[in-house]
This record gives structure tokens, sequence and C-alpha cells, in this order.
């Protein structure tokens, strides 16, 4: 059998199964205060019981001003909890992890959608933002660490922190975004420093064997590969956390800096000394000879975005055939609803080229 199939431990926290995780991936589901929606639900539920090893809600905001998308999943307040403990509990009776993605939209939190001006590292003139102070910089630290402790009341087994994507994190990381001349700017220990106080405010407010994960981009959003290769290292070294999450785009692909090509993006991330971190990978992941692929070059799991969208038994539907064909995009609005897409996850969805067949 593929060695998709065998079982993967952790440092900390339960087993995964098999090497398939549920990407956390935006749906514009929820209720617009943040709670959970039965659409939410049922969406998520679907890909545990289709045999995902490990599933990761989409991102949850930790501040209301976080919020980036209409929608969207809150973990902010304490009226969330309620919610996230049926979904963390049915999650976990198909015997899959159970993980709720923590993020921040930074620049990327439009004042239409949180009725607020956009914060960001630095006063940003393309988003409107306007800088943190050294006190919100804390809050935002004290917030992540607070919807963390929810997570875990709502009986996740983990959280991952979204340090990717141009979100707020990721903008700390960037020196193109953050200018500040605090200890929250300038040297790449500084631009980071915040994820590492996130982390170990986690370690100490949550239980030991609570699973903390992080999602990184590699390139783009302002991130030179050397710097991520960087952050990913000392995360591994600390081994404060569980699992490394390395969003790739392609996972295939080169470097996009031209001094970096050669030899593939994925490959500056395999040769990570990684020691008991667990690292995987999401990139345009669609069919089994793919994920398998995928897997054999040296990674410990997989995450899968679009294949689970258009499978939600994607782990199932391989294990029963290694040679089974994907759904070819485009599909029809039937289809995705039967996939357990509600209404305004396939209208998102119709924003992506080719995806939905009109």
């Amino acid at each position: 059998m593929s060695s998709l199939f065998s079982p993967l431990n952790f440092k900390r926290g339960p087993s995964m199964k098999n090497r398939f995780m549920l990407a956390p991936l935006t749906n514009l589901q929820s209720h617009e205060d943040g709670e959970l929606s039965n659409e939410e639900f049922h969406w998520l539920t679907m890909r545990a019981k289709g045999g995902f090893g490990l599933t990761m809600t989409c991102a949850a905001h930790v501040q209301e001003i976080g919020q980036g998308f209409p929608g969207q999943l809150g973990i902010f307040a304490d009226k969330h909890i309620e919610g996230l403990i049926r979904l963390a509990a049915s999650i976990k009776e198909e015997d899959s992890v159970s993980i709720c993605q923590l993020y921040h939209g930074g620049m990327r939190a439009p004042k239409d959608v949180t009725g607020y001006t956009p914060i960001c590292p630095s006063d940003n003139e393309e988003t409107g933002a306007r800088a943190l102070t050294q006190k919100e910089v804390q809050q935002v630290i004290d917030d992540f660490v607070a919807a963390a402790v929810r997570a875990e009341k709502a009986g996740f087994d983990g959280i991952e922190l979204h340090g990717a994507h141009g979100y707020l994190l990721c903008q700390f990381f960037s020196s193109e975004i953050n200018h500040r001349d605090d200890q929250h700017g300038g040297s790449l220990e500084n631009r980071s420093r915040i994820l590492f106080e996130i982390i170990d405010g986690v370690r100490t407010q949550c239980q030991e064997d609570f699973m903390v994960g992080v999602r990184l981009s590699s390139e783009r959003f302002g991130m030179k590969l050397d710097d991520s290769v960087a952050i990913a290292q000392r995360l591994c070294d600390e081994g404060k956390i569980d699992f490394l999450d390395m969003s790739l785009w392609n996972v295939f692909k080169d470097p996009i800096e031209e001094d970096k090509q050669g030899k593939s993006l994925l490959s500056y991330f395999v040769e990570i000394d990684r020691k008991d971190v667990r690292l995987g990978i999401a990139g345009k992941i669609r069919t089994p000879e793919e994920a398998q692929r995928a897997l054999d070059s040296g990674v410990d799991w997989i995450m899968l975005g679009r294949a689970a969208i258009l499978h939600h038994d994607f782990p199932k539907l391989m294990q029963a055939n290694s040679d089974f064909e994907p759904a070819e995009l485009p599909v029809s609005r039937e289809y995705l609803a039967q996939e357990g897409l509600s209404e305004k996850f396939i209208e998102y969805m119709n924003t992506w080229k080719g995806f939905v067949a009109e």
C-alpha cells in the first residue's frame, strides 16, 4: 500500500491515520459575526468523513479588525466557542486530527469588511493601513494566544498560525513591508519576533500536548527565500512547534529568484534539519500520482486544497484505486453542491477562472 496511508505521529498530540491534510480554505460560509454556520460545519465534517487524517478550518480571525473576508470564521470572542466545540468534536469522531488555523489579515483586512482602518507593521500607502503602536503589537500577540486558548477549550487538538500569503504575520516578516525601528523591525530576528512570542505564549497558556503548527510562504508577498528558510530552520531548532506547513503554490516549481534556480523550491525546505518537526506542503497537488510524487520528495505529509474541494473523499478514493481519475475542471454547480459546498462557497469558487462551469 502507498506510504500516503501510513500513520504519522507528532511530538505532541494525536497521530494522523494517513498523510492527507485538508488545506485551510477560504470559503465565505460562516455567519457575519464569525460564528460557525451549518454550511461551514457540513463542508469541514464531510472532509473528515472522507478520510482526511487531519482536518483544518479556514483562517479564523483573532481580532475583529483582522477579518479579511465576508463570512469568515471567527475566534476573537468567547461567543465563538460553542460552535467550535460542535465542529471539533465532529471532526474527531471521524478519527481525523482537528486543527483551527489562527489568522489576522493586517493590511489585507479591508475597511469595507471590518469597518476599521486596516493595520500593518508600518504605514502602507497602497492599502491605507496604519502602523501598529508597540502596545497594539503586544495586543495582537495576546489575542493570538487567547484564540489558541479558545481553540483548546473548544476541543481542538491544536492550532496553526497563519504566517503566509501576505497576512499580518507575513507582513512583519517582510523587509519590503515592515519598516519598524523597534524590536519588531529591522533584522530578520526582529521582524519574525512576533511569531516566536506568540508561540511562547501558546506554550505557556495551553496544555503540554496541544499541537502547534505554522504556515509559511516560501516566496512572494514580500518574502525572500533565504528569510523563509531561516525562519523555518529556527522553528525546527527551537522545537516548540509540531508541524511546518509550507505553502508553495506549486510543489514542483523552481524558485522565482534567479540565483536560487537550478533546483526545486521544495528542495530548500526538505534539506532543513527538521529534528522533531513534521514538514508538509501545499500547492497544485491534484492527482494520485502527484500526491505520491509530492510525498516521495521527502516531506512528511501533503495538503490538498482544490483536490479536496472536488473530492471530499480523495483519500478514500485513492486508497480504493491508486489510479483514480479526478474530476476535470470546470465542474457544474450541482457537482460542487453534492461535494458539500454551499451557494456562497460556489459563488466564491466562480471567481477562480475555469473552476465552475457556466
